[in-house]
């Protein structure tokens, strides 16, 4: 059974948006390059060559990978699922860390589209594993590497 990777719509459409630049730009333009590369000659000491086809098949492997993952994805639109006041795939959430008083607010997607500066959370993150399926005003204790974080769910949105 294969197992469904949980995407945004925002994390396919960057994904099938990167895929289109592999395959319609950057592919073509290796395959110049090692056209070009071909006619300097003899092959074994051409680095222009060697370095093109390196590039290739980095190029091949991204390609193969995204079009996997997609093909595994199971795209969730949080905008259509209505707001029971529970943490969910996609939730914004915003949050009181009671230990030091500070807010936070964070979206939990998929591990491709997780960002901490953009405060985008990989669902496999351990502040996201804490928060699915509570509610408002639910309390959290989450395991950091700097110890136990209390936090105080203050909001929860599907944006």
């Amino acid at each position: 059974m294969v197992h469904l990777i949980p995407m945004t719509v925002r994390g396919a459409e960057k994904l099938l948006q990167e895929l289109k630049i592999l395959k319609s730009i950057k592919r073509p333009r290796i395959i110049q390059a090692i056209v070009e590369a071909r006619e300097h000659g003899d092959l074994k000491e051409n680095a222009e060559y060697h370095s093109a086809r390196e590039e290739q098949s980095f190029c091949e492997g991204r390609i193969k990978e995204i079009e996997l993952k997609l093909s595994n994805s199971q795209i969730i639109d949080v905008k259509k699922i209505s707001n029971t006041g529970r943490v969910i795939f996609g939730s914004t959430v915003n949050i009181l860390n009671i230990n030091n008083n500070k807010t936070f607010t964070y979206k939990i997607v998929g591990d491709d589209e997780s960002d901490f500066k953009k405060n985008l959370i990989s669902i496999n993150s351990p502040i996201s594993r804490g928060l699915i399926g509570k509610k408002i005003n639910d309390t959290v204790n989450i395991s950091t590497p700097g110890g136990d974080v209390k936090y105080k769910i203050l909001k929860i949105d599907h944006i």
